[in-house]
């Protein structure tokens, strides 16, 4: 299967919060799943969050690396009493989210403007 794209929501007249996530930051849908489950519990570890998803713990890892790469989710390291540390994370704010949906989803939308636009019939080949 394929990533989801923006494209996937042309036609979609009433998408759902995280399959708009899923396309317009083409996210997988269980890493949509996985920053919504950090907006109930922030500050999570890989070891809870792959218990409360159900999923292994290196699914759950790489779905961490990409949201941080997507800037939707933001880790801070914790040190142990017993030393070393752990990881935490925690998903960005709904507002700030939707923020970034809006502006990713208007850059697609200029795009598509410019390409019907600059439509020229004589131009095919």
């Amino acid at each position: 299967m394929s990533d989801p794209e923006i494209e996937d929501l042309v036609g979609d007249v009433s998408p759902s919060f995280d399959h708009v996530l899923s396309c317009v930051f083409g996210v997988r849908d269980h890493e949509s799943r996985t920053y919504l489950t950090l907006l109930d519990h922030p500050g999570s570890t890989v070891a809870e969050l792959a218990e409360t998803l159900d999923r292994d713990r290196s699914n759950v890892n790489r779905s961490l690396s990409t949201l941080r790469e997507k800037g939707l989710v933001e880790r801070r390291r914790r040190l142990l009493d017993s030393g070393g540390y752990v990881y935490q994370y925690t998903a960005i704010p709904v507002p700030e989210a939707k923020e970034r949906l809006h502006g990713a989803l208007d850059e697609w939308v200029e795009g598509v403007h410019a390409a019907i636009d600059g439509f020229d019939p004589d131009d095919r080949e």
